[in-house]
């Protein structure tokens, strides 16, 4: 067995379903601590900010009609395991979606693992050299071979953080901010796009 797919085995064991890591998440907010191994006053806050979002997303996200039977019809066997931290930003906002698109799926297994637990994997998925999350990583069930990510941004996302950097080198607080407005505005409409286009290339 290969070193990538030892590593997938790796993390899919150690993974935590949708409903754990959000146990783990609120956990770590009671606890005044974070996942990772960096425990600042920074990213505990951030975890705290995060169950917030996912509490509130997991209860207002509204999959399309039309979407709903595209994912409820999907008959390939297939995995998705995530890699996040309970201080991503973008991973609060993206995974509450993913999760309602799951549920939809009969026949799709969901797993989420920590990312700074499983860094020989995130070395495979970076983005631009970056171990930037949250990353979908899509695994054939019969085959266990990857066959399709997502990540650590929506579509369109993608393109304005793209943009931003191109014209300013760095990401600034205030940019940061008018991202997560536009998660909010956008409520997860380019996520579903971006994995219903996905699942059909597979």
């Amino acid at each position: 067995m290969n070193s990538k797919k030892v590593a997938i085995n790796n993390a899919l064991s150690a993974g935590y379903t949708y409903k754990e890591y959000r146990e783990l998440v609120s956990d770590h907010v009671i606890f005044k601590t974070t996942s990772g191994p960096n425990q600042t006053d920074a990213l505990i806050n951030y975890t705290k900010l995060n169950h917030a979002r996912m509490k509130r997303l997991d209860k207002t996200t509204i999959i399309p009609q039309t979407y709903q039977t595209l994912f409820s019809n999907y008959q390939k066997k297939i995995t998705w395991l995530v890699l996040s931290e309970s201080w991503c930003g973008d991973a609060a906002q993206s995974l509450p979606v993913l999760n309602k698109i799951a549920l939809l799926m009969p026949k799709l297994t969901f797993k989420i693992a920590f990312r700074d637990q499983h860094k020989p994997l995130m070395e495979y998925f970076k983005t631009n050299n970056a171990m930037a999350i949250p990353k979908l990583i899509i695994i054939d069930h019969t085959s266990k071979e990857v066959v399709g990510q997502w990540g650590p941004r929506p579509s369109i996302a993608s393109k304005m953080v793209a943009s931003y950097k191109a014209a300013h080198g760095t990401l600034s607080q205030e940019f940061k901010k008018e991202l997560q407005v536009w998660y909010t505005q956008d409520k997860g409409r380019n996520i579903i796009e971006d994995i219903s286009r996905l699942l059909i290339t597979l």
